[in-house]
């Protein structure tokens, strides 16, 4: 059923209500007519009482605006007039006179509302508003009694072919009309109702509501009721009572009333109404609201919910002088496998974990995924210390255990920052702060392992901090600088290529490495930034390089994973490449393995289109990650770059030189160019060539170095150091 004001706009929308303004002054009668216009009226004029009523014979108006002075009769003969041959019209009066008596006389004359001279534009249009409100209402119930009481069979045609339930009760509850909609929707016969009470079909819970609407003794415009509430279905077996099994419905109801007797009162002789199913937008409303509660992925609380309970656990806590705990839990190692195998595996993962951290907790506690591989726990009704350490000992005992997905033998860990109240904060916000802080001090030590927080750790937040914003300044402000690494061919004894690297002039703290500040670099994103200026930067150094030397030699530049997702990677690379007027053939992009194992389809489609352009595309630390031999065939892949932990591990024993023999010899069957990282020594540089490896790069013939440097290295004869010379001069490349 609409509301009132539903059914007002209706009107006026339906048509265009037809105003007659009755008044001695011109003047007046145009302001009506252009304010009522404007507000979508159709506008008649008259000026004199016989005009007016002259036009009322003729014209069926819905409101009439009547002065009392008039020249020829008075507004009160008027709407005698039309009182006694019953015209169908609400006369609102509007006269200067502002005493009672004359405001009750006109009302007793049927009057629908009296303004006094002067009011607002704004008063007006509410007031016919409103008056045409009323004849729509009363229009309605004229038209509803006329159906009941001359069109049965077409009223019972129109409301058993609605597919609302209509019902009528009387004035104890009970059914004594129902179309036959209630057997579609509930199951229920309509022979079977009729004559038992309403809290048959109502769902138990919702009688209170139901008993209310029904019981209203209201009259007027205001008489309708609109509620939602629950209806039980019957069953073959009876009726269920299960709640997931109710017909949602929105029930309007109205009052039915008996005419009036001689007294002028009206007895309430039952309701009628109708009731619409709502179950699949109450459905909809329900998995909204889940959605905005509730991580879609794992179904656990997201952290509005884990905030709105840690809220009321705080108060409830602090009102018994009890504890609580907080935990800040971040999963190890799961970027590397979400890179490798994919965000499907990595989505299972979180799955899988959520499972395990579930089984670990109490009944009373809440475990939240807070975002990404984050996960946040609040513990309640703790005692000591001891009930969180348990806690979390059997936390990283579940997680350390395999995780099995598709034949694929997955390890994770876990990083747990632990804030107790009321030790570690009082407030919300504070106590997830210093829980993260505790989880990133474990984070920092060795991973797979928790911390309780303690004050120290806000200095190491503060410095994370700090770091960023310096590592945005330093952006703004031109510090960082690139350093060129010699890549040697020692069969040709020459320098070929050389890779850049990044060295940060920090103003106060000196040259800091990138070791120091590229992870959070990533973490940020400030990663992309940095990179492309790199890229850009490293290019322009190495066309003054060609300048110098008066040939050409290869520029090998690291691309993180955050790079390479930029959806305008391809044209980037491109573009500074043309900028520097460089050939893609001087460029050699150096990659991860879980670069190329995320989103290969994407990855893949990148590096061809780079290859068209001449690029050459290595793998970076090979060996040390997911290392597949089908996307070395797949990929335009070019060089292999063996990690400088092998090589280190090639003094050590056998095993490390297995390994070094076993990636040369697989490069070579599939043709493709090799580079040794962190050739420090001259015994791994004899076994290299030994084995048949060309190029290398490392201490042995230099370190990173500014460009000046590099320039006049590559105009000598290359000396190859002693160890002696090494340890002199090494450093973090």
């Amino acid at each position: 059923m609409e509301s009132g004001n539903e059914r007002t706009s209706n009107v006026v929308n339906a048509f265009k209500a037809k105003i007659l303004a009755v008044d001695d002054e011109v003047r007046l009668l145009d302001l009506h007519r252009e304010l009522l216009t404007r507000a979508g009226y159709e506008v008649y004029t008259a000026s004199s009482g016989n005009e007016a009523l002259k036009l009322v014979k003729q014209i069926s108006f819905d409101v009439m605006l009547l002065d009392l002075r008039l020249p020829d009769v008075s507004g009160h003969q008027v709407m005698r007039f039309i009182k006694s041959h019953k015209i169908d019209i609400t006369v609102v009066v509007i006269s200067g006179e502002n005493s009672v008596d004359a405001v009750a006389k006109v009302l007793r004359l049927g009057a629908y509302d009296y303004l006094r001279k002067p009011y607002m534009p704004e008063e007006l249009l509410n007031t016919i508003s409103n008056a045409l409100e009323k004849c729509s209402l009363e229009q309605e119930n004229k038209a509803f009694q006329a159906r009941l009481q001359d069109s049965d069979k077409l009223h019972r045609y129109i409301v058993n072919s609605s597919p609302d339930i209509v019902y009528m009760l009387d004035q104890e509850g009970r059914f004594t009309f129902l179309n036959d909609r209630i057997e579609k929707l509930l199951g229920y016969k309509k022979a079977e109702l009729i004559g038992q009470h309403y809290s048959v079909v109502v769902f138990p819970d919702d009688l209170p509501i139901a008993s209310f609407v029904f019981n209203e003794r209201r009259t007027g415009p205001r008489s309708s009721r609109n509620v939602e509430l629950r209806l039980k279905y019957k069953e073959n077996n009876g009726v269920c009572y299960f709640e997931s099994d109710a017909l949602s419905i929105e029930l309007t109801a109205m009052g039915v009333y008996s005419r009036s007797g001689g007294d002028g009162k009206q007895k309430f002789i039952g309701t009628y109404g109708s009731a619409r199913d709502i179950t699949e937008r109450k459905k909809a409303e329900e998995m909204i609201h889940f959605q905005a509660y509730h991580d879609l992925l794992t179904g656990l609380p997201n952290r509005v919910l884990f905030k709105d309970r840690l809220g009321l656990a705080i108060t409830h806590v602090k009102r018994n002088n009890q504890m609580l705990a907080v935990m800040f839990l971040d999963l190890d190692r799961f970027k590397v496998i979400n890179d490798t195998l994919g965000h499907a595996m990595g989505d299972r993962l979180l799955q899988a974990v959520s499972q395990r951290l579930q089984g670990c907790l109490r009944a009373e506690d809440t475990l939240s995924r807070f975002g990404g591989d984050e996960f946040t726990l609040l513990l309640s009704h703790i005692n000591c210390r001891d009930d969180v350490v348990a806690i979390a000992e059997k936390i990283l005992a579940e997680l350390n255990k395999a995780f099995i997905l598709d034949n694929n033998e997955l390890f994770v860990g876990a990083s747990i920052g632990i804030a107790l109240f009321p030790e570690a904060g009082s407030g919300l916000d504070t106590l997830i702060k210093n829980a993260d802080a505790a989880m990133y001090s474990v984070k920092s030590r060795s991973k797979n392992g928790y911390q309780f927080y303690s004050k120290e750790m806000d200095k190491y937040c503060h410095s994370r901090l700090m770091m960023e914003r310096d590592l945005r300044r330093a952006l703004e402000q031109n510090q960082f600088r690139v350093y060129f690494q010699p890549q040697v061919n020692v069969s040709r004894d020459e320098v070929v290529g050389v890779e850049a690297l990044i060295r940060w002039e920090h103003p106060t703290k000196g040259l800091i490495y990138p070791n120091d500040f590229i992870p959070l670099a990533e973490e940020t994103g400030l990663i992309v930034d940095i990179g492309r200026w790199v890229l850009d930067a490293a290019c322009g150094e190495i066309k003054k390089l060609h300048a110098s030397i008066n040939r050409k030699i290869r520029l090998s530049v690291n691309f993180s994973p955050l790079q390479v997702e930029q959806p305008d990677f391809v044209n980037m690379v491109v573009d500074i490449l043309h900028r520097h007027q460089l050939p893609g053939e001087v460029l050699e992009m150096e990659i991860t393995e879980n670069i190329i194992m995320k989103d290969m389809e994407k990855v893949v489609n990148k590096l061809r289109d780079l290859s068209r352009y001449g690029i050459k595309i290595a793998i970076d630390d090979f060996g040390t990650g997911y290392s597949s031999l089908s996307y070395l065939q797949q990929f335009p892949i070019h060089t292999i770059k063996i990690d400088r932990s092998f090589v280190k591990e090639m003094n050590t024993g056998s095993e490390g030189r297995c390994i070094v023999n076993a990636i040369i010899y697989m490069a070579k069957g599939l043709g493709l160019n090799l580079i040794a990282e962190g050739v420090e020594t001259k015994p791994q540089l004899d076994y290299l060539k030994q084995l048949g490896c060309t190029e290398v790069q490392g201490f042995i013939f230099g370190k990173a170095e500014p460009l000046e440097n590099i320039v006049s290295a590559l105009t000598q004869d290359l000396q190859v150091r002693t160890v002696a010379n090494y340890e002199a001069s090494a450093g973090p490349a």
